[in-house]
């Protein structure tokens, strides 16, 4: 008996105290045990003193402080087992309801039980049908057809299904099913025909607060897989040739077996078993709170699409599947497809989906009417703005006006992004339903990331290996890529520079028209650094111009926008637009001085030091001496090095600024000289200038007009006086300056430091003179570092 192998199983999980050290794995096998005990306690013969000692056992184990709740939360989200649930109850303060264990369902069964009389002439009969004379009352307990229904609370009927099936009733465990299936058919039309009477005023008001708070799917008895099972077991082929295929897990295979009783004749308990799952996948619900209630109802409702997928799709299986579809696209509020639904109504994706592959060789136009409607994403839509609602990465969702959050958001979208790409992929070659499901994809999905893989997969779709490219499907990938550029612009995303990349792959896969687009709307695409770096580089490269085979006339066209581009970027933002602007000019000599001007213009405001004489080497790479030179002296108003900075990295940048003074002429080197002065104030750095300047007569450059005298410079004559005089300078003050704060494992450094300035004083007239006296200087005024004088006068005397 089932009781004697839960009761058995359970003494050895039953160490409650050892459950706050025990993995996630332990609790859901409790709460799996939790629903076992329903069936326990609901065993039809079962004698009295027997559920007496469940019953209290049950309890002791429920009050206990560490047994598991139901939901996984600090609260109760579902009612008492033995009571049907308000339609329109969402204000209920969760605080406010009791603790609910995983045995609180079993408790509750324990008052229930199977002496009431129409509840056994529909278990023990299959012929059973309502009287001819009616007695008052009993109208409620039958269909119009006369057939029998079981009017009590959906889980708690389907638990008692569960009961019968487990203790070995199964013929009576079907019957059941089918009365309980009856009612839920009734209910569904009452349903439909009050919406009739309420569409138009709730179609004004575009909300709804009528939902149900607990859930079919998901729900801690699974009503819905309960009575999927006890439908389909009956009409499971039992093959002795596929009982032992090597491991091998083969689908099952089902045949129709005829309802009992059923005044029609075509109905069988396989469309029974689809109809069921159907009303109950489809039924608009809550969202429960916490993450396992929510994670459950995920996994619950991914385990019944598997069961539904096992089902071979005959005519008789189609036209309930169809009927069904027809029905909850018309249920108004009542479903989760219908035309208005609660914002916090659990997401119709992964249902849509099922139903969309099965629908569609059938019957597309359905198919796609039922999935465009299922896109939706109601609790997104008032807080999602125009990038991504959350994704720290990507992975997770928050929304930030709900409490409590909806920790499987993640998941959700991620089934919303599935929906969408199967009907991408089905609807190729159509550019109507393609233009439907773009226009759906762009109205409910507000993720970038989950917008750019749905592009990408349009573009693998479009562009076979083996086949021309699909030009329609290619044009929906371009518009997402361009959806997901609009959305990412203003916001941080690690991905945005493959966003980019990936766009102009896609807009050159599409023709010459996209990138000519793309490059003249940059501006609400693109940031000006990758409009010019990325872009328009790209757009100009060689490998573009053949994969297009552009003739002469395209390729102007081309470069004409991708300069008007350039021009406008290095307008906007000068500090990282400038080179890239030059560099796409290069080939127009107006926009070209156009690019250079812009340079001038913003270099002494907006440009650091480093980013001018970038632009200044690529200046004189590019054949103009004068017009890197003027850049380069630019550069030096900016700069700044202190005495100290011996390894900044401008130095090499000032040491080639002042070769090309140098080699342009005297005129240049003159004008540079002061600026040097001025802004460098590293010993070191100015007599390593001094030095090369002294070493070859300036204008070797070979500027045309200019004559070179081939006379090397004298430092006692301008301009290299001004920086001789200014190299001493900076010796003796960083000289005084090391010596303030001067270690014992320093002196030999310093040493080599005197030996260098000594090279450097000795270039002038009286050089000996002056560095003699700055030596007696030293010693007079750091007399009392007796061993660093010491090496001094070993060295200089």
């Amino acid at each position: 008996m089932i009781h004697r192998l839960v009761s058995s199983h359970w003494c050895e999980l039953a160490g409650f105290r050892t459950l706050q050290r025990s993995c996630k794995f332990q609790l859901v096998l409790l709460r799996i045990f939790g629903a076992l005990w329903v069936c326990v306690v609901l065993n039809p013969h079962c004698k009295s003193e027997e559920k007496s000692g469940w019953l209290k056992q049950l309890k002791k184990w429920g009050d206990m402080d560490v047994c598991p709740l139901e939901d996984g939360n600090y609260g109760s989200e579902l009612p008492n087992i033995t009571n049907a649930l308000p339609q329109s109850n969402l204000a209920q303060d969760s605080l406010s309801r009791p603790r609910r264990s995983v045995f609180s369902r079993a408790v509750e069964a324990c008052d229930l039980h199977w002496q009431d009389s129409h509840l056994q002439r529909i278990i023990s009969s299959d012929y059973y049908m309502s009287p001819s004379y009616q007695r008052e009352g009993e109208s409620l307990l039958f269909n119009p057809q006369g057939l029998p229904l079981w009017l009590d609370h959906v889980p708690t009927a389907c638990a008692r299904v569960d009961a019968l099936r487990s203790h070995g009733y199964s013929r009576e465990a079907l019957r059941l099913a089918v009365a309980i299936i009856n009612t839920l058919r009734l209910q569904q039309q009452r349903q439909m025909d009050i919406y009739k009477h309420q569409k138009k005023e709730i179609r004004q008001r575009g909300v709804t607060s009528t939902t149900n708070l607990e859930g079919w799917v998901g729900h801690p008895l699974d009503p819905i897989g309960c009575l999927f099972t006890t439908l389909t077991e009956t009409c499971r082929v039992d093959d002795d040739n596929t009982m032992d295929t090597g491991g091998d897990t083969r689908p099952p295979v089902y045949h129709h077996v005829p309802v009992w009783g059923s005044p029609d004749g075509g109905e069988s308990y396989l469309t029974l078993a689809l109809e069921v799952a159907l009303m109950g996948m489809g039924q608009q619900r809550i969202m429960p709170e916490g993450l396992y209630a929510q994670d459950k109802v995920c996994r619950n409702e991914e385990q019944i699409v598997a069961k539904l997928q096992e089902l071979e799709l005959d005519d008789l299986l189609v036209q309930t599947l169809r009927k069904q579809a027809i029905q909850l696209l018309e249920a108004g509020p009542f479903s989760g497809l219908g035309e208005v639904i609660h914002r916090e109504s659990v997401p119709m994706h992964t249902f849509a989906k099922y139903l969309f592959s099965a629908l569609l060789p059938h019957d597309a136009d359905l198919a796609y009417k039922l999935a465009l409607r299922a896109m939706r994403l109601p609790v997104l839509e008032s807080s999602a703005g125009s990038g991504d609602v959350g994704h720290p990465h990507h992975g997770i969702s928050i929304v930030p006006s709900r409490y409590p959050r909806w920790f499987t958001l993640g998941h959700l979208e991620s089934q919303q992004c599935e929906l969408a790409s199967t009907m991408l992929t089905a609807a190729k070659g159509d550019m109507l339903r393609l233009r439907t499901v773009l226009e759906a994809i762009q109205k409910n999905i507000h993720s970038s990331s989950l917008i750019f893989k749905l592009a990408q997969d349009a573009f693998k779709i479009a562009t076979p290996a083996d086949n021309p490219p699909d030009i329609t499907l290619l044009n929906v990938a371009l518009e997402l890529g361009l959806q997901v550029m609009r959305m990412t612009l203003s916001t941080l995303n690690w991905r945005r520079r493959e966003m980019v990349r990936w766009l102009v792959t896609c807009a050159t896969e599409v023709g010459l028209r996209a990138l000519v687009s793309i490059l003249q709307s940059w501006y609400t695409l693109f940031t000006p650094t990758e409009a010019t770096s990325i872009v328009a580089a790209t757009v100009m490269s060689h490998n573009t111009i053949l994969r297009l085979s552009l003739d002469y006339p395209q390729r102007e066209e081309l470069a004409s926008c991708a300069r008007t581009l350039a021009l406008q970027c290095a307008m906007k933002d000068p500090q990282n637009c400038a080179l890239s602007a030059l560099t796409l000019c290069e080939k127009d000599h107006i926009a070209f001085e156009t690019a250079y001007q812009i340079v001038i213009d913003a270099a002494s405001t907006g440009m650091t030091y480093s980013q001018l004489f970038t632009i200044a080497r690529y200046m004189e790479h590019r054949g103009y001496p004068l017009r890197s030179f003027k850049l380069a002296s630019l550069a030096m108003t900016h700069l700044n090095l202190a005495y100290n900075q011996d390894t900044h990295p401008a130095i090499n940048d000032v040491l080639w600024a002042c070769a090309l003074s140098h080699s342009l002429g005297k005129n240049e080197l003159a004008a540079i000289i002061p600026l040097v002065v001025k802004s460098v104030h590293c010993a070191t750095v100015l007599s390593d200038i001094l030095r090369r300047c002294t070493m070859t007569a300036p204008g070797l450059a070979g500027i045309p007009g200019r004559r070179n005298s081939g006379k090397l410079m004298s430092t006692d004559k301008a301009p290299l006086r001004q920086l001789l005089d200014a190299t001493i300078s900076a010796y003796i003050n960083t000289t005084h300056s090391r010596l303030t704060h001067i270690s014992p494992r320093h002196y030999g450094e310093f040493i080599e430091f005197l030996s260098k300035a000594r090279e450097t004083f000795l270039l002038a007239q009286d050089g000996h003179i002056q560095f003699a006296q700055f030596i007696d200087n030293l010693k007079q005024i750091y007399k009392g570092k007796k061993k660093l004088m010491m090496l001094v006068r070993e060295r200089f005397g």
